[in-house]
């Protein structure tokens, strides 16, 4: 009898779980041809890759601002998993209100894609609740560190990233790099956009992280970092408008350090 139950067990098929759905992620048509030209900068896939997305995943994106990535994320996310976007607190002043006011348009425009999506608050110090406790697979900051350093909430929001994610959980970081002989207090790199790799990882390190891996993938070695208007200066910015612009144009988008933290178990 143990061997016929052993064969029925062997036939049992068990269905396979569906793949990432990156065709509708990368092309679909909740991305404009503007959002997808920039992905030869951004490399989307190579970099949800790298900091190991997987169906079924509890994702948590921080500072979302207006939506960039989250037309990417929700068709890979929703229905197989479950996305949080940590937006600005609506009582957090005009720039607050217009930026969590534009993306939660974004978000009704389109119910059947985005209407899984869970909006939570992330605004230092009051607000840091941005999933529950312990839930988070992967826990992604895109190009933000700066403006967290500008605003002195930094080492909250890494804090709340480390409550948020499981033991051994992601936290992928993509940031505008610093050159290694630039200065690294907090004030210039929150004033010019471009962080230290060796502060960040010693400030994520702090918050109970530990480095994984690090990735050349959104690297441009052509940023040389120190221009007078910051990484603003560079597309798609373009902060000195006809000055200076086709050499701006030709550096293309910042260059960018790509790093992933685990939460020690």
């Amino acid at each position: 009898m143990k061997y016929a139950v052993a064969l029925l067990c062997a036939l049992i098929v068990v269905p396979a779980q569906a793949a990432l759905d990156w065709e509708t992620a990368l092309q679909g048509p909740q991305r404009s041809a503007e959002n997808k030209a920039r992905d030869d900068f951004r490399h989307p896939r190579e970099t949800l890759e790298f900091f190991g997305l997987e169906e079924g995943m509890t994702v948590v994106e921080l500072s979302p601002g207006g939506g960039w990535y989250t037309e990417v994320l929700a068709p890979l996310v929703v229905g197989n998993g479950k996305l949080y976007a940590a937006h600005l607190d609506p009582n957090g002043g005009a720039y607050a209100r217009n930026s969590l006011g534009g993306y939660l348009q974004k978000l009704a425009a389109d119910h059947e894609l985005y209407g899984p999506v869970v909006v939570t608050r992330l605004q230092p110090p009051e607000e840091t609740a941005i999933a529950p406790a312990g839930s988070a697979d992967l826990v992604l900051a895109f190009r933000n560190v700066h403006s967290w350093l500008g605003q002195n909430a930094l080492k909250e929001t890494l804090e709340a990233a480390h409550r948020a994610l499981k033991p051994g959980g992601v936290l992928g970081v993509v940031q505008h790099r610093a050159s290694a002989d630039a200065a690294t207090d907090p004030e210039t790199m929150g004033r010019t956009g471009y962080v230290s790799e060796d502060y960040l990882v010693e400030v994520a390190t702090e918050a109970g992280f530990e480095l994984a891996a690090s990735s050349d993938i959104n690297a441009n070695p052509r940023d040389t970092a120190d221009h007078p208007g910051g990484v603003w200066a560079l597309p798609p910015v373009l902060r000195g408008g006809d000055q200076n612009r086709e050499a701006m144009l030709a550096i293309g988008e910042s260059d960018r350090m790509t790093l992933k933290f685990v939460k020690a178990e």
